[in-house]
């Protein structure tokens, strides 16, 4: 998701992406019988797409060596559809990223917020889904609009970006967590008002954690005239996700997208994202500023977002 974490040393991500690379994850384990579309997409290891990822239930975990979850489900399905067996190597977000601008990897997944930074070291597909701006809120409260959050306690994870926007909100207290459940624990004690984290997050702690009484809402997102005048509410906006790769796999990008567009039209991501408990609507129809974001940048001028309202 909109993740931004402290960094680890680059030693730390050799060594993890190493470890993980011992882990089953080599050629000799590669499958027999490759068809020849199949070699052509210019994976690592023909027949197999070896995917760096962070367990972040629920849109990314490694079950008996499977991806589970939002993400998980939908490269599998792709991969299924390419012939590609799908093979995990587990690391942190700092190394999903480095494993793809190394090619140690094939790709990452696990909502990884497209930039025009980041495409500059690698490729993103289409967005497999757009992450609407979730607040967690105790159950009969309602908060709408950047406006409504003024004077309240505002809490998110140490290091997401929704820190530097609530530092921007008018008379708002943060509250910095050093992961989600303090963030939960707090506001279901009555100390925060609104929680901001990704909202598969809230949307599962809303049934692990009832007694919490808290519900999930979506922020209207602020214009553009906020915006230009706090760069910081930028990040109160939806963003999109894809799916991250090395700069000179494009043949794989091209056929990972062309599968994920399928997928809006033939109610594929619909399905798995209700699967989830999110609302499509929210999810898979992206905002105005989303749609013109790539233009010109990593896609065409004219380039037309995938959307289920296609």
């Amino acid at each position: 998701m909109t993740r931004v974490r402290p960094l680890v040393s680059v030693l730390s991500v050799v060594l993890l992406l190493s470890t993980a690379a011992a882990c089953g994850s080599g050629d000799d384990d590669a499958p027999k019988n490759v068809s020849a579309k199949t070699a052509a997409l210019g994976t690592l290891t023909p027949g197999v797409i070896k995917v760096a990822v962070q367990p972040y239930a629920p849109y990314t975990s490694v079950q008996g060596g499977k991806i589970v979850g939002l993400d998980g489900d939908i490269l599998n399905y792709a991969a299924k559809k390419l012939g590609l067996e799908v093979k995990p190597q587990v690391t942190d977000f700092a190394g999903m990223l480095a494993g793809v601008q190394s090619r140690r990897v094939d790709i990452t997944i696990g909502g990884v917020a497209w930039s025009a930074d980041r495409q500059k070291q690698g490729l993103f597909t289409d967005p497999p889904y757009y992450s609407p701006p979730a607040m967690a809120v105790r159950s009969g409260k309602t908060y709408k609009t950047v406006d409504d959050l003024k004077g309240l306690n505002l809490g998110t994870v140490e290091g997401y970006v929704w820190v530097k926007s609530i530092q921007d909100v008018p008379g708002a207290k943060l509250h910095a967590y050093p992961d989600a459940n303090g963030v939960f624990d707090d506001l279901g004690a009555g100390r925060v008002d609104v929680g901001f984290l990704d909202p598969l997050i809230i949307i599962a702690a809303q049934k692990a954690r009832p007694e919490l009484k808290i519900d999930t809402e979506y922020l209207t997102p602020p214009t553009a005239a906020q915006v230009k005048a706090k760069p910081t509410y930028a990040y109160f906006q939806p963003y999109q996700t894809g799916f991250y790769l090395p700069k000179k796999a494009t043949k794989l990008e091209t056929a990972i997208s062309a599968q994920i567009d399928a997928m809006y039209k033939n109610g594929e991501l619909a399905k798995l994202v209700k699967k989830y408990g999110g609302d499509p609507e929210q999810f898979l129809k992206p905002s105005a500023d989303v749609a013109t974001a790539r233009r010109g940048v990593d896609r065409p001028q004219d380039w037309t977002p995938p959307s289920i309202a296609q």
